[in-house]
């Protein structure tokens, strides 16, 4: 992947702009353009929408229902979709970009500002249109080439995905002792800020890390009375700290 720059000979300041789907990402994408005078903004506009007299459209749909709601677009105007893992393959034959803005949308209030966005162009044109939107969402655009999507977007997941399905984990343990959720939260926020600053192995702490195994056999005997669903989980992420720490593994 290579961070872009922006080409401001590019700027088009009365793109006619057709944002397709009416989820959560088509509804916050278009209040976050909504302010920016070099688009018109048509949408969120539901699936099957033509985007006749847009210059582009934005496919704000699910990765199984882009190739549908691409057949439908009127020809002329740029395509793209907002797809981490997929290809523009789904948008031929249409001149056509990706953007992925690598940020977590819960609702249509959802800023963007500082995350980065993955990008992909069939031509320079398409490219520079995903640029020029990146930094309309104040996006850093970085190019991210087919061969490479779906492990870009695993990692996506795991940065984000998996990191909810963790502490998930970690909140019905904790419930279990009358610790609750809130008192977590500094816990994890100091821990993410750590890796930002530090990089994982210096943040790392904890038993592993030290090698205290005594310790670490009474956290699973733990785990095991308590949520004994919870034990694969819990030895996996043991295997794969003592790896990262490189802490020999116990005789």
């Amino acid at each position: 992947m290579r961070e872009l720059e922006r080409d401001s000979s590019s700027d088009d300041p009365s793109c006619g702009l057709a944002i397709i789907g009416q989820g959560r990402l088509g509804r916050a994408l278009s209040q976050a353009l909504a302010t920016h005078p070099e688009y018109r903004i048509q949408g969120p506009l539901g699936r099957g929408a033509v985007a006749q007299d847009a210059d582009v459209a934005l496919l704000c749909v699910p990765d199984q229902e882009i190739a549908a709601a691409a057949a439908t677009i009127a020809p002329g105007c740029l395509l793209g979709h907002c797809s981490g893992a997929t290809t523009l393959e789904p948008l031929h034959p249409h001149e056509a970009f990706s953007l992925h803005p690598l940020m977590t949308v819960t609702g249509e209030s959802t800023s963007f500002s500082g995350a980065g966005a993955a990008v992909a162009g069939t031509t320079r044109r398409a490219l520079e249109a995903a640029i020029q939107l990146a930094h309309a969402l104040n996006l850093t655009p970085v190019q991210v080439d087919d061969a490479d999507r779906a492990a870009y977007h695993a990692a996506a997941s795991i940065a984000s995905n998996f990191l909810i399905t963790l502490e998930a984990a970690a909140e019905r343990l904790a419930a279990q002792t009358g610790v609750d959720r809130s008192l977590l939260v500094p816990l994890v926020r100091t821990t993410v800020e750590n890796w930002a600053a530090l990089g994982p192995q210096r943040a790392l702490t904890g038993p592993v890390t030290r090698g205290d195994e005594a310790t670490v056999t009474r956290q699973r005997a733990a785990v095991e009375e308590r949520t004994p669903d919870l034990v694969p989980l819990f030895d996996t992420l043991v295997e794969a700290t003592r790896a990262l720490a490189g802490t020999p593994e116990p005789v």
